[in-house]
């Protein structure tokens, strides 16, 4: 389900260009470098739509995938940046990974401790590390299309 669901999200986000934005995806060695910083790899869905967009938003939903800027050099942003940051400050778990905040103080995360058969992590929210996480979808891809589908529709 999660490899038709990155599929169809990565064509729902092409179809509907005036209200996505995307930068223009990342190359392999600079997810590894991402995956090295964080310590875990990426699932499956969640990695091919950094390597297709980098970062992107549709409608109102912004995820944070992977890039680099000119101001920060060779530091990498987006789900690396956020996720360290998190783990220092906040004491987030090194098995999540953040790719989305969630607009109520909290963020989504990757629970890279919970693999399925297809390689793929459970999405869940997170708020605050004395806080029980709340289960949100079954894989990113097909978390990530259910909601950019509804974002688009309203």
């Amino acid at each position: 389900m999660s490899l038709e669901a990155r599929e169809r999200l990565i064509e729902l986000i092409r179809a509907h260009a005036g209200m996505a934005n995307h930068a223009d995806g990342e190359s392999d060695a600079s997810i590894g470098a991402a995956e090295r910083a964080l310590g875990v790899a990426f699932p499956p869905s969640y990695r091919r739509l950094v390597e297709e967009f980098g970062t992107w938003d549709i409608a109102g939903e912004e995820f944070l995938g992977v890039y680099r800027t000119l101001a920060h050099g060779t530091e990498l942003l987006g789900s690396v940046k956020e996720t360290l940051d998190l783990r220092r400050d906040h004491g987030l778990l090194a098995e999540l990974i953040v790719v989305m905040f969630d607009g109520m103080g909290g963020v989504i995360v990757l629970d890279s401790s919970k693999v399925d058969r297809f390689g793929e992590y459970p999405v869940f929210a997170w708020f605050h590390v004395d806080e029980p996480l709340e289960k949100l979808g079954e894989d990113f891809g097909s978390f990530a299309l259910e909601l950019c589908e509804k974002a688009v529709r309203q």
